[in-house]
């Protein structure tokens, strides 16, 4: 089996990833009503689950400690929101460093997981670009507090 902390790493970060997805999604669902990129969104996320059933994102789940985390409690910086705005940014930054710690940390465990990951990671990258050409208006990244 492998190092037990590399795995809760890979936990974490799936979680990470996932639920930040889900914000992104909601936003562009609800508030902004744009029902195009939200599936394209959405697609992005269940390409995310298919990569979970491989058996080292299930080893993973095992080697949960969410009562002794280190960083379960919040810091300053994540209750820093002041709008959707913020919210659909700060969001978007975490899944895009989640997912590059996936990568990172599945080329030691699961090398076959680590393409897919990368494809998701870019499809983010341009799904957030789509995101601010589209909605400039509601989207400025002069007024997006701090991650």
């Amino acid at each position: 089996m492998h190092d037990k902390k590399i795995l809760r790493v890979i936990d974490v970060n799936f979680n990470r990833a996932k639920e930040g997805l889900r914000v992104v999604e909601d936003i562009l669902r609800f508030i902004f009503e744009d029902d195009s990129l939200r599936k394209k969104l959405r697609k992005y996320r269940h390409d995310l689950d298919i990569v979970a059933t491989s058996k080292a994102l299930k080893n993973a789940v095992r080697s949960r400690d969410s009562i002794g985390d280190l960083g379960r409690n919040a810091d300053k910086l994540e209750v820093k929101r002041k709008n959707s705005e913020d919210i659909l940014y700060a969001n978007l930054q975490r899944v895009k460093e989640s997912l590059r710690v996936l990568e990172e940390f599945l080329k030691i465990i699961a090398k076959n997981n680590v393409g897919e990951i990368k494809k998701i990671r870019y499809h983010i990258y341009e799904l957030e670009k789509t995101i601010l050409i589209k909605w400039p208006t509601k989207i400025s990244l002069k007024k997006v507090t701090h991650v």
